[in-house]
């Protein structure tokens, strides 16, 4: 459908229109209707600073943006037409694309990273398709703790208590487009965790910039805060963002041989595997994140993999030809999808490539298995591997992998000029 023609739900007099920052954060304006052919046509203008700031909006001088040219703007414009807000009578919402002062694709739009990946397995005669798993926690928002108690996962009883917040999410943002599987209680009190259908990787990213969104917009009509943050809490349970990858063509599950792992999905495992590494940064950009990596924690702490096993980083499920599927279960619910997914799928279809075969199947406790590759559990590390990586450089664009890391290491870098609570009530009185 061309662009102006992306007609408005009947009653509309505000558009939100939006898009995917530096963090998969979901930015952007809310336009009259009366203005929004003029948009279809010629784009809504935004700084570029928008994919140059951190989670906290502030900028700081970099290669493409910065000081000294002013830090100029680029387009948005729509990629569908805008649906209807259920909560918001009057109002749609609409996702966007970038566009570049010169008509082109915002090498620093982190989408683009991921458009390059999903050309290039269609190019090899591939499809994508990403199935997501978010968790987040709902807190109250004057203390920032959960309102529950106790352990509930899975709980009915739980799930009926959050209802009133979660049956929203789940149908008002079904509504919208977004198609959701399943909701449940997690493994701590206020967590939950959210399942996206699977659809292909690019649209399945979108979808996670906009259902994060959507969802701290519902909570807070509820009385709620909602936190995608990987670990809110220290000792309890961090929020994942799980993704469930499979590969197919003409209707048919690549992965699967006959309800098994197939011979390319073995070898798309396999490269994933061999990059967890140097790519961890893209599953984990702050010094929290790598709070989430410890032993027992069901986040995995090293490159494992296993049949139906919740202990190790990739986790193989078998049964119906259209269930194979890897998942990968190290990401933080806060990351950027986009940067994410391009990593993963760049590693696997290296992997397919190559005929990369993974280690040894672990059968078993993944936190005990001394033979899996190791992977970042510190920020530090996690940058490290990232600044020698030449293959997540060229997996990412120059600009977004030099830009994704100095923001890291500027997290870093605050982070290591803290006293911390624990140093003062520990130190002060007995130095």
């Amino acid at each position: 459908m061309a662009e102006d023609h992306f007609t408005l739900p009947e009653g509309t007099h505000t558009v939100i229109l939006g898009m995917g920052d530096l963090n998969g954060i979901m930015r952007g304006k809310r336009i009259p209707a009366s203005q929004w052919q003029r948009i279809c046509s010629g784009g809504n203008a935004l700084a570029l600073s928008l994919f140059t700031m951190d989670m906290t909006c502030d900028v700081w001088d970099t290669p493409l943006v910065n000081f000294q040219n002013g830090f100029p703007d680029f387009h948005m414009f729509p990629l569908h037409a805008p649906v209807a807000i259920p909560w918001e009578p009057g109002v749609a919402i609409c996702f966007a694309r970038g566009e570049g002062m010169n008509h082109g694709p915002v090498p620093i739009d982190p989408r683009q990273a991921l458009i390059r990946q999903v050309e290039r397995a269609t190019e090899m005669g591939i499809q994508i398709q990403v199935g997501t798993e978010l968790e987040f926690y709902l807190l109250d928002p004057e203390t920032g703790q959960p309102r529950e108690t106790g352990n509930d996962c899975y709980g009915l009883a739980r799930a009926a208590t959050l209802e009133p917040v979660l049956g929203p999410i789940r149908q008002q943002i079904e509504a919208i487009g977004i198609p959701i599987e399943q909701s449940n209680p997690e493994y701590a009190p206020g967590q939950v965790e959210v399942n996206l259908r699977y659809d292909e990787a690019l649209i399945a990213a979108d979808r996670v910039v906009m259902f994060r969104s959507l969802v701290k917009q519902l909570a807070a009509r509820h009385g709620y805060l909602a936190t995608f943050m990987a670990k809110p809490f220290i000792d309890i349970s961090g929020n994942g963002f799980h993704c469930h990858y499979s590969l197919w063509s003409d209707g048919q599950n690549l992965m699967s041989d006959k309800g098994r792992l197939s011979d390319r999905g073995r070898h798309f495992l396999g490269g994933l595997q061999a990059r967890m590494g140097e790519a961890a940064i893209t599953g984990g950009t702050t010094v929290n994140a790598y709070r989430r990596r410890q032993p027992y924690s069901f986040c995995p702490v090293n490159a494992s993999w296993g049949l139906d096993n919740r202990t190790v980083a990739l986790r193989v499920i078998e049964g119906a030809e259209s269930a194979v599927r890897v998942e990968k279960r190290d990401a933080s619910a806060d990351c950027n999808p986009y940067l994410l997914l391009a990593a993963d799928i760049a590693a696997g279809l290296d992997g397919i490539a190559a005929g990369t075969e993974p280690t040894a199947m672990t059968d078993g406790d993944g936190y005990q298995d001394k033979t899996a590759p190791p992977i970042p559990t510190s920020l530090g590390e996690a940058i490290r591997l990232a600044r020698g990586s030449d293959w997540l450089k060229d997996v990412l664009g120059g600009q977004q992998h030099e830009l994704s890391l100095q923001q890291a290491e500027r997290e870093l870098a605050f982070f290591e000029q803290q006293v911390t609570p624990f140093e003062t009530q520990r130190y002060r009185d007995v130095f």
